[in-house]
């Protein structure tokens, strides 16, 4: 019997051939399953190739540096503190706190950066957290003048696995990332103290919690959660409807916890450096954020499935960190009961959190915070690796392993011996007899038959598919939005005429928005899904997708690797120019791809 083979397979053993037998026939790109509206100007004649790339009108390029630099005055008194060179000695009022001792280490390696040389990278004190000026660099050289009297137009060169790495860096400063991920990550709870209350201080505050919700419409139980834990009894008291200012504030001036869900969906700070650090870790990372009243406690010690940073930016708050109870407590898939103080002992670690400090603990450790000394204490929980795990890589492995080798080996598909009832089962386990040894041995067999057909590219494919539907939408800058779709093109004015209409050429230079920003999954098609639709809100809406021939995918794939470098529509590896140019116009269109320069505007006639 014949083996299934992906539409992933095919393309790839018939790259060739396919360029070949398909050179006029034109692709076709479906999205959702839906046929995708080609714009016009991708069908049209393809334009003549240019063997360099055609240069920018003065006018273009003017244009996008005039807002650029307007848009960085406007904002340069909402950036926060500039990046400050940290030496490699720690801080002397910085100092880390470890859990247990160590235990041994699993390599990791962590890509440099182009421009680092060692240990003792720049870390930004704080992030220059702005949806406009997050590179700024980038800004101060756009509209930089020539030799000649041009106006220069310096391209995105940053690789968001890189900036994502600046982010993670940041937040634990000033531990060395690298010895983190080896030392600590997954192993033992971290804290560090800073003795800079300002450190945290942008990216959530009790006036920025105030402003939310005054102006957006946060649910009880959806958006936020009014908690108590006392006398050992955690508690709920959500009532039903709107979150407004006055009814939440009544309830923390009573002594309950305020828990926010999700908050980077209303807080745009804390969404740019989720969003940010997404790209360095593959994984959704998440937030909530927790303000609890003086000398109170909102919930009972518990553990959770995520590994969480703990980001102090207000007041003060106490913690107790303990152990996993036993072995399959361990690295938990899911979170916890509550517990009381009689079923977990003692602490291996016990901390005040200041504001600016950090808290970081493994998923499985049992935890539990209480505000002291008359102090309020409002902190973020940064989360990440839910559900990212070895265990959930094989479980989408080993269902389909099972389902081709049934299909493969006729073995599988012979009924089972007569004797099998009476020689296995509760009654039978403690058997020790020549069939019982027999048939375990052909059960064996039938394993290692499974074995050979894992699926691990197809399995990761799909686990970095729920990573697609899971992910935040990117934050864009403006020199990101100036040639991305996302910019001033195609604007309609008054008289219902548009203006500054642009369209891609063959010469046109193009890469991803972000290095993850896609993945190509072979299912009964070749599918493209990308998460720059996604909603703020978690799983807000359904995960968009595109279908490609299978000819187009070695387009694709050349994208996907070219990262971070640009790459002319021209050397795409499609056959036909026009497949060309309505592949790069369909990814344009859904800010899939960004362009090495601002695009030209078109002619009207």
């Amino acid at each position: 019997m014949n083996s299934p083979v992906s539409a992933f397979a095919v393309y790839r053993s018939n790259k060739q051939s396919n360029y070949e037998k398909k050179k006029n026939k034109s692709k076709r790109i479906t999205n959702s399953s839906k046929a995708l509206p080609i714009s016009p100007k991708a069908l049209s004649k393809s334009p003549k190739v240019h063997s360099k790339p055609k240069p920018i009108s003065e006018e273009v390029m003017k244009n996008a540096a005039q807002k650029l630099k307007k848009n960085k005055k406007k904002n340069e008194s909402k950036n926060i503190i500039k990046k400050k060179t940290h030496k490699k000695k720690k801080s002397k009022n910085t100092k880390a706190t470890k859990g247990d001792d160590e235990q041994p280490v699993m390599k990791r390696k962590i890509k440099r950066n182009r421009d680092d040389k060692h240990d003792s990278d720049d870390i930004p004190s704080l992030i220059p957290i702005s949806f406009t000026n997050f590179h700024e660099s980038n800004l101060d050289s756009v509209d930089s003048c020539s030799s000649n009297g041009s106006i220069d137009f310096e391209p995105v060169q940053t690789d968001s696995v890189e900036e994502g790495l600046k982010v993670f860096k940041w937040m634990i400063a000033p531990y060395n990332p690298e010895e983190f991920l080896n030392r600590v990550w997954e192993k033992k709870p971290l804290h560090i103290a800073r003795n800079k209350p300002d450190y945290y201080k942008e990216i959530i505050s009790t006036p920025i919690i105030d402003d939310m919700l005054r102006n957006e419409s946060i649910q009880f139980t959806k958006n936020i959660d009014i908690t108590s834990y006392v006398d050992n009894k955690r508690e709920t008291h959500n009532p039903e409807g709107r979150a407004l200012p006055h009814i939440v504030w009544d309830f923390y001036l009573n002594g309950c916890s305020i828990r926010l869900l999700n908050p980077q969906t209303y807080i745009p700070k804390l969404h740019l450096v989720n969003a940010t650090m997404q790209e360095f870790f593959n994984s959704f990372v998440g937030a909530n954020a927790y303000l609890t009243p003086p000398d109170s406690q909102g919930f009972a010690p518990h553990y959770d499935d995520i590994e969480a940073f703990i980001l102090q930016t207000e007041g003060k708050k106490h913690w107790r960190i303990y152990k996993p109870l036993n072995e399959n407590e361990i690295l938990p898939r899911v979170s916890s009961k509550n517990f009381s103080q009689e079923d977990i002992g003692d602490p291996i670690m016990e901390v005040t959190l200041e504001a600016g400090d950090m808290l970081y603990f493994p998923r499985g450790y049992i935890h539990q915070g209480v505000t002291i000394d008359g102090e309020h204490s409002l902190h973020v929980t940064i989360s990440m690796y839910q559900k990212h795990s070895w265990a959930d890589l094989f479980e989408k492995m080993i269902p389909a392993a099972l389902q081709m080798a049934i299909n493969e080996n006729v073995e599988l598909r012979q009924g089972l011996p007569f004797d099998i009832y009476d020689n296995f089962g509760i009654v039978n386990s403690d058997l020790t007899t020549p069939r019982r040894k027999e048939l375990e041995l052909i059960i064996h067999n039938l394993f290692e038959k499974i074995k050979q057909h894992l699926p691990l590219d197809d399995a990761v494919d799909q686990m970095h598919k729920n990573f697609q539907q899971d992910a935040l939408p990117p934050v864009l800058n403006d020199m990101e939005k100036s040639v991305t779709v996302f910019g001033d093109t195609d604007v309609m004015i008054e008289n219902g005429k548009v203006i500054n209409r642009v369209e891609i050429s063959l010469d046109t230079r193009i890469r991803l928005l972000r290095k993850n920003i896609l993945r190509m999954v072979s299912e009964d098609k070749i599918k493209l899904y990308y998460y720059i639709e996604n909603s703020l809100e978690y799983h807000g809406n359904e995960m968009p997708y595109l279908e490609v021939d299978e000819g187009l995918a070695p387009a694709i794939e050349t994208l996907i690797t070219s990262y971070p470098n640009y790459i002319a529509v021209e050397n795409l590896e499609i056959p036909n120019d026009s497949d060309k140019l309505q592949l790069a116009d369909a990814l344009w269109s859904r800010g899939i791809i960004m362009t090495e320069f601002p695009l030209q505007n078109i002619d009207d006639d």
